[in-house]
């Protein structure tokens, strides 16, 4: 059987102007996870990414971090498929329907760094509603199209992978909820009160053969957890 480990980015620029950015944590998460990796012994056939810069640059420091330990590494591949969902295109399509509820919602969206609790009890909300379809689409991608493009690259790799095939793939939270989704059936929902809970650079494990393709372990941090550094378990 082949393995796909599914790696969620490090953690980005939350409450920046760009959050599509590592932090100097999300470094530090991906050298870690490469050192990890090196030290498990485990050789990547290909590797794999969105082209969020966050996915991008998770993919490569770690890469070179299994390369400072001497393992030999592909080179990183780039599909789109593996993006994560318009998390702002949700928020404002989804927010002025919300606001007759959450009158406050929107200064604790625009300032989500100090109200982090309530920042996320109000997106979770605006993501049920968009995978439950309770909205305008006006151009937003969809929950349904998101899962399509989502099945549609692991479609891509499934078709052009080797059998005993070592692949990593780094990507977002909500992508990794869709996997889940399409691989065990959960419902959205469920998928996505796991989504919630995926830390930074953790890896979730997948297993295939053709394209049959079983989940085998979702969010492992030992990578994080063996350093015994806390501050490097991170949720957004």
């Amino acid at each position: 059987m082949g393995n796909i480990y599914l790696i969620r980015h490090g953690q980005a620029s939350f409450g920046a102007d760009d959050y599509d950015v590592l932090s100097p944590v999300g470094a530090r998460q991906s050298h870690a996870l490469g050192e990890h990796l090196a030290q498990l012994g485990l050789r990547l056939d290909r590797c794999l990414a969105g082209d969020l810069r966050r996915q991008q640059d998770t993919a490569r420091l770690t890469l070179e971090a299994m390369q400072a330990q001497g393992c030999s590494t592909p080179a990183i591949e780039t599909d789109a498929a593996f993006n994560e969902f318009d998390a702002d295109g949700v928020i404002r399509a989804l927010l002025p329907d919300l606001l007759p509820q959450e009158p406050d919602a929107l200064h604790i969206l625009r300032n989500g760094t100090t109200h982090r609790s309530e920042f996320q009890r109000l997106f979770a909300l605006m993501v049920q509603r968009w995978h439950d379809g309770e909205h305008q689409s006006d151009g937003l991608e969809t929950w349904q199209a998101f899962t399509a493009r989502v099945q549609g690259g692991l479609a891509r790799v499934l078709q052009s992978a080797s059998r005993g095939d070592n692949i990593a793939i780094f990507t977002s939270g909500g992508t990794i909820a869709a996997l889940l989704h399409l691989v065990t059936r959960i419902t959205p929902g469920q998928a996505f009160a796991l989504n919630w809970q995926i830390i930074n650079t953790s890896l979730s494990h997948l297993k295939f053969r053709g394209n049959d393709v079983t989940l085998a372990s979702f969010n492992s941090q030992a990578h994080v957890q063996l350093l015994r550094t806390p501050e490097l378990v991170t949720y957004r």
